[in-house]
């Protein structure tokens, strides 16, 4: 079993969303996040003051996958979140030691679906 942690751009989510159907994954907890990385932000003039915007607007998704969902889900991100520019996302994949479904108390891979 496997955490898959993504960290895309907003407007890319419901590309992503898609692709992860088509993969036949449709779990998944999504978050807002802030954050930066190569792209060190940008710089923004509001009545003649200068801030640096060096936070930017991400979006967090995390997938508990079976050992056989891995490669298909991360092919799936990919696919929906690539623009080809800097920016586009990371995808961080953990070993995932134990998943315990609350409803019926399933363990392991049988709690993830």
């Amino acid at each position: 079993m496997k955490l898959i942690h993504a960290i895309i751009q907003p407007h890319k989510l419901t590309d992503v969303k898609a692709s992860l159907a088509k993969a036949g994954v449709t779990k998944m907890t999504v978050t807002n996040a802030l954050g930066c990385g190569q792209q060190k932000g940008f710089s923004e003039g509001y009545r003649g003051v200068i801030t640096e915007v060096n936070l930017l607007k991400k979006t967090a998704i995390e997938i508990a996958v079976n050992d056989d969902f891995v490669e298909p889900t991360i092919k799936a991100i990919c696919d929906g979140a690539r623009t080809g520019n800097i920016g586009d996302g990371k995808i961080f994949v953990a070993d995932l030691k134990d998943c315990i479904r609350i409803r019926t108390g399933e363990r392991g891979k049988d709690a993830i679906g």
